[in-house]
């Protein structure tokens, strides 16, 4: 075997992280490259196995390639903010780190074949858990990779966005294996044959399928025609200025009249269109709703949904996000909202759950309540916001649908709860010019797909900046608009309410996974400790 010096091993490590990050949309968007992008690192973990270096040096060169991923895939965030972009790369960073290295003790204690298994079972029972915890920051997801690329994952409606993480990984060991044989154990190419055939075949059956798909599906036709204002509106120096709102919204209503027709059904609006704090037991006596009635009766009261910043009253502590007030007994809670005015002019409001770690939750702070010092302040309010408890969606006299903010538009099974409670369309209102021009929003953008797909459901998104459009359902973008342009967008959706495999049982494959990974774990520990035991 080569004898490997740290520099070449550093430098493998490098090169899996930059193949990661080539292959992930808008940092390259090389999506056929994540197939091949892990090689290296598998590479050397056998490698230092092979030399029965310590584990520790797998988890050193594992940092390396996911910091390198996370590093060129998200700087971006720095546009944000510098400490959330450090914490968010340095944390995540680490976690894949911890879960490439309990695939190592796995092959070290349990065998080969058990190994090469458990990757597959700790990568996604890790991307699913790290949907469903305080600290979640999926941006990463495996799956994601072919946001770009609807036509070859229509499959996601049974399997949802994990699916696409299996197939990344098992294409990769595949190709290790190949790689492995021949530099390990000394075969030749030609021996490989057959494995190069598996290998087509994992690659070229999932397309096949997913293609087939894509040309045969039709949606039924069940139209109505929504607007989408984008009014680009500066989030640092003019969206949450005291004394704006009023020019602002003037701008969406604008836009909105300049592309409202007889037979628009919807107008919606960005995310904290409406940037003034308010109580959301008041809004009928604000003066910005009697604008906004004012010019919706001229649109002849077509419904509005539109973002907002609101705030509640309760005498008792209500949850974490309660704050004490100053000016007497009682506690406030601070939301990112949506909020629906429907044709009579009543209105409803759901608030954000999804929230962005360290800028609209602070992970762990109902222990740990001096974290919330912490928090970023992205204008609005910072610290932890209040939630629902489970997803919500709106209903108007023709129709439901999911009223979805931002960040929540990367989570698969949030969304499609909404659409098992009758949603007919997604609706995404977001503000994504907090990242300036760089590949945040787009890669956000693309992932608003997957949920198309995923629901079979059509998508509205409506950005402050970034990229406002529509989304059929299967998956394809239609009329993006520009950075940094004020606009507005209509087109004629289709409503579904046919459910998909994914939207009737959610992540199975997720749940399913993370179950055995746990015993697996358990079961590698209780191997290592024999054998430190035996050899004593």
């Amino acid at each position: 075997m080569i004898e490997l010096k740290k520099k070449h091993r550093f430098l493998l490590s490098i090169l899996a992280g930059i193949l990661m990050t080539i292959s992930f949309p808008y940092t390259g968007s090389l999506t056929f490259v994540a197939f091949v992008a892990w090689v290296p690192i598998l590479f050397l973990e056998n490698y230092i196995s092979a030399k029965k270096y310590k584990s520790r040096k797998v988890f050193t060169h594992a940092y390396t390639s996911f910091f390198t991923y996370n590093l060129l895939s998200t700087w971006w965030i720095w546009n944000a903010s510098f400490g959330g972009a450090m914490l968010a790369i340095i944390l995540n960073s680490l976690l894949m780190a911890l879960v490439f290295s309990c695939y190592h003790l796995t092959k070290k204690h349990v065998g080969n074949k058990e190994g090469y298994l458990s990757l597959l079972i700790y990568w996604i029972g890790f991307e699913y858990l790290h949907y469903n915890w305080e600290a979640s920051w999926t941006w990463l997801t495996l799956g994601n990779t072919f946001s770009i690329t609807p036509s070859l994952i229509q499959w996601y409606s049974y399997t949802g966005v994990l699916g696409g993480s299996l197939w990344v990984l098992m294409v990769n060991l595949v190709f290790y294996r190949i790689y492995q044989n021949v530099y390990f154990k000394k075969e030749s190419w030609k021996i490989q044959t057959p494995i190069f055939y598996s290998a087509a075949f994992l690659l070229i059956a999932p397309t096949l399928i997913s293609l087939i798909s894509y040309t045969t599906y039709e949606e039924t036709k069940n139209p109505i025609n929504v607007i989408a204002i984008q009014p680009n509106i500066d989030p640092y120096n003019e969206k949450f200025e005291p004394g704006m709102l009023q020019h602002q919204l003037e701008k969406i209503a604008t836009l909105a009249a300049k592309k409202w027709t007889d037979s628009t059904d919807l107008i919606v609006a960005p995310e904290t269109a409406i940037s003034a704090s308010f109580f959301e037991g008041d809004i009928q006596q604000l003066e910005f709703f009697h604008y906004l009635k004012q010019q919706k009766a001229k649109l002849n009261n077509t419904p509005w949904y539109i973002g907002a910043s609101t705030m509640a009253i309760f005498e008792k502590k209500n949850s974490r996000a309660s704050m004490e007030l100053n000016s007497g007994p009682g506690y406030i809670e601070h939301y990112n909202s949506s909020f629906l005015i429907r044709e009579d002019n009543s209105t409803d409001f759901v608030h954000k759950s999804k929230l962005v770690p360290g800028v609209e939750v602070i992970p762990f702070s109902e222990y740990l309540g001096f974290l919330e010092d912490l928090s970023i302040d992205n204008g609005g309010t910072s610290g932890t916001l209040g939630i629902e408890e489970e997803p919500q969606i709106f209903e108007t006299a023709d129709f439901k649908f999911a009223p979805v903010v931002c960040y929540e538009s990367i989570y698969g099974e949030w969304v499609t709860e909404q659409c098992r409670k009758g949603a007919q369309l997604i609706c995404i209102a977001t503000n994504d010019g907090w990242w300036k021009d760089t590949p945040g929003y787009k890669q956000h953008n693309s992932f608003a797909s997957l949920r198309a797909i995923e629901n079979r459901r059509s998508v509205v998104r409506s950005a402050n900046t970034g990229t406002s459009c529509f989304i059929n359902q299967r998956g394809d973008i239609s009329q993006p608009t520009q950075w940094w342009v004020p606009d507005a967008i209509t087109e004629q959706v289709n409503l579904n309410t046919e459910q998909t495999f994914y939207t009737t049982y959610g992540n199975v494959l997720g749940r399913s996974f993370s179950f055995v990974s746990v015993f697996l774990l358990l079961f590698t520990f209780v191997k290592r400790f024999k054998k430190k035991y035996i050899s004593k």
